[in-house]
């Protein structure tokens, strides 16, 4: 599947604003990507059952990070608690609580991190708990739509121009709340696709999917080990070739190995959260859907029509979808006021067994997006495993930025991705002589820098 094909599927086809953007590459070395969760520490007390932990990590997949510190801890991945998964290339911090004795924690050393224990509560975390996240994030290569590279200044200058635009046309430092390419996977775009065989209860597809569905650019060894797993399907054989790095596809065709056709326990083997994700990532395909044929036809996204739902906006950023309300000529003057002063937010669908959508003209476009994604007919009901059984839910289709700060980053030091070496691909946009710049911002949580990247760099899917 080509890049503009993925980004078509995944509704993230369209910009609000006219703009050239900067183009570049994103996560050129791990440095380049910094993640600061913004959170309050639990309440602590000495007499707590659990270890809160400020944690960073360079270079780590969040649940692969946390089995290993369960590990080392000496009990279950799920007795440690955080309120989100952050990206693997970068280096990021957030807090943890751990089920078990300070003294273990402060003991445990794992290469490529660092575990300040803060002390002991009564409270677990859990997912989306924290207030918002800090970014600092440099792009690198930065040039004009036709690849010619472009100086700091008229990268800086794009940069501001496009704030100006958005701000004009959404309101001030507000961007579209599109769901980024890594809840897809941007060069595999796996996790719809096995959330869609889950909610339709087919997990043979979810595991032979998740197992073998081929990426744009992975390495050989993947490729032909993916490529084995479709034609085959024997799990002993795929077990011979697995590359070390695909430890949740070996941990599904190890299960499959000693129980064949127990497709539903192969998936189980996925951590917790990420069985979740799945089926999160197919509700992600109709909210986008949604939000991209609002935007494609002049629609407002942040001042509401008749029709619409809104709901009000709660300290940390987030909807408070319980008071959900829904605009009628009665209120329509008093939802618009309230959702310009940002009191309120227009929200869009992620669809579930209890979903309430919009009517009259958003309505339209959000039943359009279910039929879309082929999610008319789905029930939402997962019998085989009931906690990815999902009611549904709203999300806000615009979202603000605050601390914004942009600046020219000085030149890498140190050697730069594999990529970068390589030099630019045809369909990319970047060049090694375009300038690099630094951008830093605060994003409330649930939201996506990457979405944030795509307004300001208009680059394609594979370059965040």
């Amino acid at each position: 599947m080509s890049d503009p094909s993925i980004a078509d599927s995944l509704g993230l086809s369209y910009w609000p604003t006219e703009g050239g953007g900067i183009g570049g590459l994103l996560k050129c070395r791990v440095e380049d990507f910094r993640v600061e969760e913004v959170s309050n520490t639990p309440a602590l007390d000495d007499r707590g059952r659990f270890t809160v932990a400020r944690v960073t990590m360079v270079n780590w997949e969040s649940n692969r990070f946390l089995k290993r510190l369960s590990g080392a801890c000496g009990i279950s991945r799920n007795r440690v608690f955080s309120s989100g998964l952050k990206d693997k290339r970068a280096i990021t911090t957030q807090l943890i609580v751990i089920d078990a004795p300070r003294s273990k924690v402060e003991a445990v050393s794992i290469p490529d991190s660092s575990i300040e224990v803060i002390g002991r509560t009564h409270q677990k975390l859990g997912m989306g708990d924290h207030d918002g996240n800090r970014f600092t994030i440099t792009v690198r290569g930065c040039c004009d739509s036709e690849c010619r590279p472009i100086d700091a200044k008229e990268a800086m200058q794009r940069v501001n121009s496009i704030r100006k635009v958005l701000s004009d046309s959404l309101g001030a430092n507000a961007f579209p709340n599109w769901i980024g390419p890594q809840r897809f996977g941007s060069t595999r775009p796996v996790t719809p696709e096995v959330g869609r065989a889950v909610v339709e209860g087919d997990f043979e597809r979810a595991v032979d999917t998740y197992v073998g569905m081929e990426s744009k650019r992975e390495d050989e060894e993947s490729q032909g080990f993916r490529s084995s797993w479709r034609e085959k399907k024997d799990p002993a054989a795929s077990l011979e070739i697995v590359p070390p790095r695909l430890g949740y596809e070996r941990a599904m065709l190890e299960h499959l190995d000693k129980k064949p056709d127990d497709y539903v326990g192969s998936f189980k083997t996925l951590p917790n959260n990420l069985q979740l994700l799945m089926v999160h990532s197919i509700q992600s395909l109709a909210f986008n859907h949604s939000l991209s044929a609002r935007i494609k036809d002049g629609l407002d996204i942040t001042a509401p029509t008749i029709g619409d739902l809104v709901a009000p906006i709660q300290a940390n950023g987030r909807l408070d979808v319980g008071k959900m309300a829904r605009v009628s000529e009665s209120n329509l003057a008093r939802c618009v006021r309230n959702c310009r002063l940002g009191r309120l937010a227009v929200s869009g669908p992620l669809p579930g067994k209890n979903s309430d959508f919009a009517t009259g003209r958003p309505g339209e476009y959000e039943q359009s997006a279910i039929g879309t994604t082929s999610l008319s007919d789905i029930s939402w009901i997962v019998p085989e495993i009931p906690r990815l059984t999902t009611s549904g839910t709203r999300r806000a289709l615009s979202v603000p930025f605050r601390d914004f700060v942009v600046e020219e980053a000085p030149e890498a030091s140190e050697t730069l991705s594999e990529r970068w070496g390589r030099g630019p691909s045809e369909g990319d946009r970047w060049h090694p002589d375009g300038a690099a710049l630094r951008l830093r911002f605060t994003l409330p949580a649930g939201t996506y820098a990457t979405v944030l990247m795509r307004e300001l760099m208009r680059s394609p899917l594979d370059h965040y």
